[in-house]
């Protein structure tokens, strides 16, 4: 089946928090980072299924911008990511996250 990567970026922490809990509820996908961007941005990635990642995209964008004072920032997916942008980014499943994975 077919992988993707959908990464959400935005301006606080409550618009990201939102964003995350949406998304992992909103498809049949992992979250498998999150961070500080920079400036008090955050990002959360998800993988899972195409058809769910944009699903659960649309889902955490939402919620993100109807959080109190939420601004997305930017958002994007990427179907079938290869195998090189894999390794060298930290957006592969790992030993953390493996029990979420759905």
């Amino acid at each position: 089946m077919p992988q993707a990567v959908g990464v959400i970026q935005t301006i606080g922490f409550p618009a990201v928090l939102a964003a995350a809990d949406e998304m992992v509820k909103g498809g049949r996908v992992t979250l498998v980072y999150f961070d500080l961007a920079e400036r008090g941005e955050f990002l959360v990635a998800i993988r899972g299924p195409v058809s769910e990642v944009e699903r659960s995209m649309e889902a955490g964008i939402k919620a993100a911008e109807n959080s109190f004072g939420g601004v997305v920032v930017s958002h994007y997916i990427v179907p079938n990511p290869p195998e090189n942008v894999l390794a060298v980014l930290p957006l592969d499943y790992t030993d953390s996250v493996e029990r979420f994975r759905v």
